[in-house]
């Protein structure tokens, strides 16, 4: 480890995590042989599964569950409130109590481009595409190609492009 790395001692690290300077890590799981870039936060609750790779400037909040052999491309940000507010009906700040963590949860062999923003309570299914700059704002089906804002399936891949 070095100085410009955060790393809360509740973080469980997998063999062989290769992490560069510049992030913050708390109360998250890192699986075996994951590569994390700079400026990544991971909160906590959130896990990331074995030989993954998470670019720099990307955000993974609380309630985000990343599966094995995920890429997951530079500036990603994941949502994890569907009605965010900064305060109760009642006008005060709201705190970790006035709010319910919403699941997300990439699996197995995705890939999410550069720049894509995923909402809560959305699944990303095997091996699925989600190309560069996506809003992602439904479940993705396991081996689909998506794009935009918002995102739709494009094709599918094939047994020759997976």
């Amino acid at each position: 480890m070095n100085e410009f790395v955060s790393i809360a001692p509740s973080v469980k690290l997998g063999k062989d995590v290769r992490l560069s300077k510049f992030i913050n890590l708390y109360r998250c799981e890192i699986g075996d042989d994951t590569k994390i870039g700079a400026f990544v936060e991971i909160q906590k609750n959130a896990t990331v599964g074995k030989r993954c790779k998470i670019s720099s400037h990307t955000f993974v909040c609380e309630g985000v569950e990343i599966q094995d052999n995920v890429f997951i491309g530079h500036s990603v940000t994941f949502i994890n409130d569907s009605y965010p507010r900064a305060t109760t009906s009642s006008g005060d700040l709201q705190t970790e109590a006035d709010w319910r963590v919403e699941k997300t949860v990439v699996s197995k062999g995705a890939s999410i481009g550069s720049g894509s923003t995923i909402l809560s309570n959305v699944n990303i299914g095997e091996n699925a595409i989600v190309g560069a700059g996506s809003m992602v704002t439904k479940n993705v089906p396991a081996n689909a190609v998506v794009a935009g804002n918002p995102a739709k399936v494009l094709r599918y891949l094939t047994q020759e492009t997976k």
